[in-house]
């Protein structure tokens, strides 16, 4: 059984049901409280933070209408109800979105709470590490490709310049022994004779004895 408080000046909750709800920023939560109405009725939705006074988020009179939203909280935020339960809606999550909440009915000129939710929307300092360290090992598989693509083009460029110079000096032997074949084997220069022995004498008459 529920033992209901009325809403003055500033919010007093007392024997009321209340939990605490921890979602993280940019997640979805929907905020329950029971609906105590036997009969259509106003229906509100309010948020106190740090012990301010208390704002309208939003109003329902019958589960089938459409609820009406406060100043401020046009955007995100999305009012609804059956028979039993009153629900609240609040997309993407901030950590503005901190604070206690609860739900009134308007019965018999007072405003009752059933029930009071505070939600707690933590900082993600883990979530926060977790992409640093993705983003660091992404950083660090780029680079060492990089270093990797570098170091074959390298070793491509060493190769290609120690073949290039194995081939000009091979050139260079093979001239060179070329060469030195071609001065080897160079035909001497004939030595004359002189002219005495390479001239007939004339007038040379050879006689036969009989």
């Amino acid at each position: 059984n529920l033992n209901y408080c009325y809403l003055s000046s500033w919010i007093s909750v007392s024997g009321s049901e209340s939990q605490t709800v921890e979602v993280q920023p940019g997640e979805e939560v929907t905020l329950l409280c029971s609906n105590i109405s036997k009969h259509a009725t106003q229906t509100d939705w309010f948020r106190v933070v740090n012990r301010t006074k208390p704002r309208c988020i939003s109003s329902l009179y019958r589960s089938d209408d459409e609820a009406s939203y406060c100043d401020g909280f046009q955007n995100g935020f999305e009012m609804s109800s059956n028979t039993s339960t009153v629900f609240l809606k609040i997309k993407r999550v901030d950590l503005s979105d901190s604070g206690l909440y609860f739900c009134g009915f308007y019965i018999n000129t007072h405003t009752v709470i059933t029930s009071v939710t505070y939600l707690n929307v933590q900082d993600d300092p883990d979530g926060t590490t977790n992409l640093m360290t993705v983003i660091l090992c992404g950083l660090t598989v780029f680079l060492n490709t990089v270093i990797i693509g570098l170091f074959v083009k390298i070793r491509k460029l060493k190769t290609v310049c120690s073949d290039s110079k194995h081939s000009a000096l091979q050139n260079l032997a093979s001239d060179d022994l070329n060469y030195a074949a071609l001065s080897f084997l160079e035909k001497p220069k004939r030595v004359r004779k002189p002219a005495s022995e390479s001239v007939l004498e004339p007038n040379v008459v050879y006689a036969a004895t009989r």
